[in-house]
């Protein structure tokens, strides 16, 4: 938090927009890294009703702010209120990231290209030719969705409690090269993959998936990092696939807008401890 340890008239301010956001493990990811880089920045919560998302847009850019993280439920608000977007934020209509500048504001989403960048560097999965099945169809459904389909998969199937109302996945994946398939939570286990992924808030208070059976060769994302074994994880384990929770692509999105806002590379392992140790301290 600024190379002294403390907070002047030169220390550039970040934040994160969203209702609520005190449980938000951002603003301990990122000012451990401002740290570990001596870094003059420090990164605030920013607490904002529902509706007021634009006019807190309008006060980054006043109050001089370098830019900001957006959570929920602000990132579509978000998107329809920066003067730019990128192909991601376009295509999922979700903003994640903004970049202020003197020209305007500009607006990322950096969960897709996170979870590409987790499946490759942390699990080791390359989703070319490879079948996926993903449980969700929001906006973090979307975004591993959209990942993959630009990876050139074999087939994307994604479970919905209504296959019919995923207009908005079906507009996130347009003119990609994917073969995409939407079934109900009761087909899901006549669907087998090479990746699972759970996109939802089930298992959060003990709920189990309906689960297509598992192999020593499947890799199960449960995208949740609370509670810290899910059914999800637990149920996997027991099949010997391999498993992994959603802090690594949750510290990959965060990597990638630290990238945006400083032009450095982010210090990964500073952010992970710093991660760890405070859902630690929530357990």
């Amino acid at each position: 938090m600024g190379t002294g340890g403390g907070i002047g008239g030169s220390t550039k301010t970040l934040g994160i927009i969203g209702w609520p956001v005190a449980h938000s493990l951002s603003p301990t990811i990122h000012n451990a890294a401002f740290a570990a880089l001596g870094l003059d920045w420090v990164y605030v919560p920013l607490p904002v009703p529902l509706g007021d998302a634009p006019e807190a847009l309008a006060g980054l850019r006043a109050l001089g702010f370098a830019g900001a993280n957006v959570t929920m439920p602000h990132k579509t608000d978000i998107a329809d209120a920066v003067d730019t977007l990128t192909d991601d934020a376009r295509r999922l209509r979700s903003v994640n990231t903004v970049v202020v500048r003197p020209g305007g504001i500009d607006g990322h989403n950096t969960d897709a290209p996170g979870f590409d960048r987790f499946l490759r560097r942390d699990a080791g999965f390359d989703p070319e030719g490879r079948t996926a099945l993903i449980y969700g169809a929001g906006g973090a459904a979307r975004a591993c969705a959209l990942a993959l389909a630009r990876a050139a998969p074999a087939r994307i199937t994604v479970v919905a409690r209504d296959p019919r109302s995923t207009g908005s996945l079906r507009d996130a994946l347009a003119g990609l090269d994917a073969e995409l398939g939407v079934v109900g939570f009761a087909d899901a286990p006549s669907h087998p993959a090479d990746l699972v992924v759970n996109a939802t808030q089930l298992g959060v208070d003990g709920e189990e998936l309906p689960l297509p059976v598992l192999a020593e060769e499947t890799l199960v994302v449960d995208l949740l990092y609370h509670p810290a074994v899910t059914p999800l994880q637990a149920t996997a384990r027991e099949h010997g696939a391999t498993v992994f929770g959603g802090l690594g692509m949750l510290l990959h999105q965060a990597a990638l807008s630290f990238e945006l806002w400083t032009g450095q590379p982010a210090p990964l392992d500073v952010m992970s401890a710093a991660a760890v140790a405070a859902l630690t301290e929530r357990a």
